[in-house]
C-alpha cells in the first residue's frame, strides 16, 4: 500500500523532506516551502510596500525559483513590490554566457525586468582576463569581491530600495563553518544575519531562503518545472568553499537538522566587548564601504592594472595596502562605472585630502626609476613562476611530480613577493618624505 502524506492524510506521498524527513505530497510540499519563505519575510520585515526590489539572478536554481516564488507570493499577499531581475555577466566563456540565456528566459517567463552589469563595464576586466592572470587559486577572491560591489552599482541603475540573493541555508552554514575554520571573528558575527542595513550609500540586502534547504530547492524547481542552469562555475573546483561544503553534507547526512543547527550557533555567537573588531567605513577611492582605507575591490583592482595581481590577495601585500596609500595608476571601480549612476555617498573632506597629496605625488612616484626598476622585475618573477606552474601541472596530469619546476616556482613567486614589497617601502618612504614637506 502506498505511503500517504503526513500532513494532509489523503494524497499520495511524493517525496521525503529533507529539512524534516516527513513524507509528504506535492501540493503540501508546495504549500509549507512557500509557507515558509513568507514566514521569514513577515517576521524579518525584509519588505515594506512600494520597495523597488532588485532580485540578484545568476540563472542557478536558487535565484531562479527565488524570482518565481517572490512573485508568487508579491501577488498572493499583496506585498506592493516592484520586482526586477539583475544579472551580472563575470565574463566568463562557457558558463555566464549561457546561463544569462537562461535569465533572459526568465524575464519572459516571469514578465519582470531586466538589467544585466558586467565586469567589463564597471572594472574593464573579464573573470577570463583575471584567472589568466592569477590562475585558479584565488580567483574566486576576485569574483566574489567584484560580484557584490557590482549587484550594488547594478542596483543603483535599476534606482532599487532593496536587493535580494538566493543564498539558502545550506550556503550559511557553509559560511559560518568557513569564518571558523579563518577565524574570521568579524565576518563570524555577521554572516548569519538574513538582512545588512543600507549604510554609507549602500543598498540593503536580504536572504529570504536562509532557512531553506538547498535540497528542497531543488526539488521545488524539479516539480515546478522551472527553467534554471544546472552547470557549475568552470573556475569554482578549487574554491576554499569546496571543503566546507563537502564536510557539511558528511554532516547532514548524518543529521539531517545539522544545517539549521549550525546556523542557530552561528546566531548565538558572541563577541566580547573587549575584542576590537573592524570598524566599517568608506573608501577613500571610490566611496565604498570598507574596513581601511580603501575597500578590497580597489585594492584588487590596482593590483591587476599594475601587474601584480597578488597585491590584494597576500596578506602581508593586503597590509601593506592597507597602511600605505596605493598610487591611483587607474580609475577606481566607481569611476568607470557609467556616470548617470549615482555614487555612493562619499566624506568630501576625505575625497579632497586622496585628490590633493595622492593624485600628485603618485605622478612623482611612478616617475621614480627604482619602483619602476622593482615593478618590472616583480613581474619579470612573477611570470617565470606562472611558466613553471604550467609545466608542473602539465606533467602532474600524467602522474609525474616535478620537484624542480615547482621549487623553480615557489622562488620566483617570492622574489615577485620581494620585489613588490621594496616598491612599496620605496613609495611609502617617498611619499612620507613629500608630506612633511
Amino acid at each position: 500500500m502506498a505511503k500517504l502524506c503526513e500532513i494532509c492524510h489523503q494524497e499520495r506521498a511524493a517525496l521525503r523532506r529533507p529539512k524534516t524527513l516527513q513524507s509528504i505530497c506535492r501540493p503540501c510540499f508546495y504549500h509549507v516551502f512557500e509557507t515558509e519563505i513568507h514566514h521569514t519575510i513577515v517576521q524579518n520585515r525584509l519588505f515594506a510596500p512600494g520597495d523597488r526590489v532588485a532580485i540578484g539572478a545568476s540563472g542557478g536554481k536558487d535565484s531562479t525559483v527565488l524570482a518565481y516564488v517572490l512573485k508568487l507570493l508579491n501577488e498572493r499577499y499583496q506585498y506592493g513590490l516592484d520586482l526586477f531581475l539583475l544579472s551580472i555577466d563575470e565574463g566568463i566563456t562557457g558558463y555566464r554566457d549561457d546561463s544569462l540565456e537562461t535569465v533572459k528566459r526568465n524575464q519572459q517567463q516571469y514578465d519582470l525586468p531586466l538589467k544585466i552589469v558586467s565586469y567589463e563595464e564597471l572594472y574593464q576586466w573579464t573573470m577570463d582576463s583575471i584567472v589568466k592572470e592569477v590562475g585558479l587559486k584565488n580567483n574566486c577572491t576576485f569574483c566574489g569581491v567584484f560580484r557584490r560591489q557590482a549587484l550594488d552599482r547594478g542596483a543603483m541603475m535599476l534606482r532599487a530600495d532593496h536587493i535580494v540573493t538566493g543564498h539558502n541555508a545550506d550556503d550559511i552554514a557553509e559560511t559560518v563553518l568557513m569564518n571558523i575554520l579563518r577565524g574570521d571573528i568579524a565576518r563570524l558575527q555577521r554572516c548569519t544575519e538574513i538582512s545588512t542595513p543600507g549604510e554609507d550609500g549602500c543598498i540593503p540586502r536580504s536572504k529570504p531562503f536562509k532557512y531553506t534547504y538547498e535540497k528542497e530547492i531543488v526539488m521545488y524547481a524539479y516539480f515546478k518545472k522551472l527553467d534554471y542552469f544546472s552547470t557549475e562555475c568552470i573556475y569554482s573546483p578549487n574554491a576554499y568553499r569546496g571543503y566546507a561544503r563537502a564536510f557539511l553534507k558528511d554532516l547532514e547526512a548524518i543529521r539531517s537538522t545539522a544545517i539549521i543547527d549550525i546556523i542557530r550557533s552561528g546566531e548565538a555567537f558572541q563577541v566580547k566587548q573587549s575584542v576590537k573588531l573592524p570598524t566599517q567605513r568608506t573608501c577613500q577611492r571610490c566611496g565604498y564601504i570598507a574596513s581601511n582605507a580603501l575597500c578590497k575591490a580597489c585594492v584588487l583592482l590596482e593590483g591587476l592594472n599594475r601587474g601584480l595581481p597578488m597585491l590584494g590577495v597576500n596578506r602581508s601585500a593586503q597590509s601593506r595596502a592597507d597602511s600605505t596609500p596605493i598610487p591611483s595608476t587607474t580609475t577606481s571601480a566607481v569611476t568607470q562605472q557609467d556616470t548617470s549612476v549615482p555614487t555612493p555617498h562619499t566624506n568630501s573632506a576625505a575625497t579632497g585630502n586622496v585628490v590633493s597629496t595622492t593624485a600628485k605625488d603618485c605622478i612623482k612616484t611612478i616617475d621614480n626609476i627604482e619602483g619602476k626598476r622593482c615593478i618590472k622585475k616583480a613581474k619579470t618573477h612573477w611570470e617565470k613562476g606562472k611558466a613553471y606552474d604550467a609545466q608542473y601541472k602539465s606533467l602532474g596530469v600524467l602522474g609525474i611530480e616535478d620537484k624542480k619546476a615547482m621549487k623553480k616556482r615557489d622562488k620566483h613567486k617570492k622574489l615577485a613577493d620581494k620585489f613588490s614589497e621594496k616598491e612599496f617601502q620605496i613609495w611609502s618612504k617617498y611619499h612620507s618624505k613629500q608630506v612633511k614637506s
